[in-house]
């Protein structure tokens, strides 16, 4: 196995290269599709339809942007956690998800990225709904890791030869520190999730946003005392700016 990482839009794009398939192991933002079919095409020279399973972290657009799309062109599967119903389920979903790829277009724009389609649906079926530990289908060298918290379905990839853990957005590198990502729905559960990769004991985590790291205990023990004690969401921060604004 080759794990290539790739630039995407705003986040890393991570494909784990066999000699008869492909592996994606997060659903991308959809503006890079067409950056992974010139690299599987051109850079590899395999047909794009060597791509046979995407794993979709969580419903975010940088982690399931493409999925759907891949699936029609490619006809790989998807897998996701094992979670009943959809994240962007009713009114408030519909609603976070348009403000899910506002701040997908806003981080761009502060990474300086050129402007591109990111719409995606806020509806995903998966192929195969995987439960903590299990294996992933084709590929039983990746066990599915469970680590809730920044949403209600997050899930983490550990490599076992390698003992590499893909970790998603469980958390985030900016300015060479480790931070909890934005938001976090269940932070009881995001402890607990931190918890079970420290006991793990990875040679090294990689990140959708920061690349492959090493943690330090140091790291670990900021990054607990960053966690957050309540939900940090978006309607929490919309209601505390405006309480200081009606403070003035």
């Amino acid at each position: 196995m080759k794990l290539h990482h790739l630039d995407g839009h705003i986040q890393t794009i991570l494909l784990a290269e066999y000699p008869d398939r492909l592996l994606l192991l997060d659903g991308c933002c959809r503006s890079d599709i067409s950056l992974l079919k010139h690299f599987i095409t051109d850079s590899l020279q395999r047909p794009f339809n060597d791509l046979t399973l995407v794993v979709v972290t969580h419903m975010h657009p940088d982690h399931a942007g493409a999925a759907n799309k891949l699936r029609k062109i490619t006809g790989c599967k998807i897998a996701t956690a094992n979670v009943n119903g959809q994240w962007y389920s009713g009114l408030d979903g519909r609603l976070m998800h348009l403000t899910d790829m506002f701040l997908t277009k806003w981080v761009a724009k502060r990474m300086k990225r050129p402007r591109r389609k990111i719409w995606y649906s806020s509806q995903l079926i998966a192929d195969y709904k995987l439960d903590d530990g299990e294996s992933l289908p084709g590929f039983p060298e990746w066990i599915v890791l469970s680590t809730q918290g920044h949403t209600d379905r997050d899930l983490s990839l550990h490599h076992l030869p390698s003992n590499k853990v893909y970790v998603a957005d469980l958390m985030v590198k900016v300015r060479n520190k480790f931070i909890p990502p934005f938001p976090i729905f269940y932070p009881n559960r995001y402890r607990a999730s931190l918890h079970k990769i420290i006991a793990l004991q990875p040679d090294s985590i990689i990140l959708a946003h920061g690349g492959e790291v090493n943690l330090s205990v140091k790291d670990y023990q900021q990054l607990l005392q960053l966690a957050p004690k309540i939900p940090r969401t978006h309607w929490r921060s919309v209601k505390a700016k405006l309480l200081k604004l009606f403070k003035k």
